[in-house]
């Protein structure tokens, strides 16, 4: 057993807990505080979403015993929150329930939405609501109401957005996920298929011995990391913080040469929650100009297990080009001989914010 002393709603809880208890049976059994929700117990389905240190977590995937000294507020801590209220009346007035079973975890994510985005519109509410499965209503009224409290404009708790980042040095074309045709080759990896084109300033030479090395290709992929090479077989890892989840994925890659191109074999798991990702690629590296060259990819990727929300073709779309853009900025910086500017974790929350900044630059360019 172990003692923890945690702040649960404003005030001071000590308890002893078995190393093995999730915060929201903590939670549920010990304190009767049955507002959080369970569902899938895998921190997929938003239910048991709760605050911890003001921030939206899982309560069914924290350790109760990795609290000690935390400010955690459940559901029943924000009654007397005036988002939270306002959006208990809009949910009421919207019908943005029906059997309930998700509305305390859907309002402690609608109400970071309200505090953190208060400029959302209904794409950027639902892109903010993917962790948060309903399946009654369909969203609608969801989102009605979280945009009926962001049109009150309470100013007085809105919390400051960070500026929006500049513009990056690459441009990258992608396109929407298409279906194989029944009469196509088959592929040993079934899923969805994602194109990127990333142009970088540099000879199509000079970036043809960089994409020869995996090492340096990795180590200009945020959060990824080589652990060996043997022939054509690469073995690494990839490491990404989903909001309040962390996934590790470790696998390996068979990765094939010809002319300027090639063919990579990928898969991987994260041990932490049995999601398995497996990928194929081909890419080709060409001429665009004397001092310049393209990437292109072609990949058909598949996410199964509990993280396999994260891999829906909308959200992926928005991450890859991001994620292109990065490992082109650090490439091109790498090869100039360059600190690479990249975190090295990959952070869907910044890459959120860069997203956001692509489709303003998209919205003014096209007027």
């Amino acid at each position: 057993m172990t003692p923890v002393i945690m702040t649960v709603n404003g005030a001071e809880v000590s308890a002893t807990v078995e190393p093995r208890t999730h915060l929201a049976d903590f939670l549920r059994e010990q304190l009767l505080l049955t507002g959080t929700h369970l569902g899938c117990e895998h921190g997929v389905c938003g239910a048991c979403t709760i605050l911890i240190d003001g921030e939206p977590a899982r309560a069914c995937i924290v350790y109760a015993a990795t609290c000690g000294g935390r400010d955690v507020r459940t559901i029943e801590g924000l009654a007397d929150d005036p988002i939270a209220a306002a959006l208990r009346s809009a949910f009421t007035a919207e019908h943005a329930l029906q059997c309930g079973y998700c509305t305390p975890g859907m309002l402690v994510s609608a109400r970071d939405i309200v505090r953190r985005l208060p400029d959302a519109d209904e794409d950027r509410i639902r892109l903010e609501l993917a962790g948060n499965l309903c399946r009654c209503t369909g969203y609608n009224g969801i989102v009605r109401a979280i945009r009926r409290v962001l049109a009150q404009r309470p100013q007085d708790v809105i919390v400051a957005k960070p500026p929006l980042p500049r513009g990056q040095f690459a441009e990258v074309r992608e396109a929407a996920p298409t279906v194989t045709r029944a009469d196509a080759a088959p592929t040993s990896t079934p899923g969805d298929t994602l194109k990127q084109t990333l142009r970088l300033a540099l000879p199509r030479e000079t970036v043809w011995r960089a994409v020869c090395d995996p090492a340096l290709i990795a180590s200009c992929v945020p959060g990824a990391r080589v652990t060996s090479v043997n022939g054509d077989r690469i073995a690494g890892e990839l490491v990404a913080s989903l909001g309040p989840i962390e996934a590790r994925f470790a696998g390996e890659a068979i990765v094939t040469y010809d002319s300027h191109g090639g063919q990579i074999k990928a898969h991987g798991r994260d041990p932490a929650s049995g999601t398995r990702l497996s990928a194929d690629a081909t890419f080709q590296v060409a001429e665009d100009g004397p001092q310049a060259s393209t990437i292109t990819l072609d990949i058909v990727y598949a996410l199964r297990g509990p993280l396999a929300q994260f891999g829906r073709g909308p959200v992926v779309r928005v991450f890859a080009a991001e994620i292109a853009d990065a490992v082109g900025r650090n490439l091109e910086a790498r090869l100039r001989g360059e600190a690479i500017p990249e975190a090295p974790r990959l952070r869907a929350g910044s890459l959120i914010w860069r997203a956001l900044w692509r489709w303003l630059r998209g919205l003014i360019g096209g007027r």
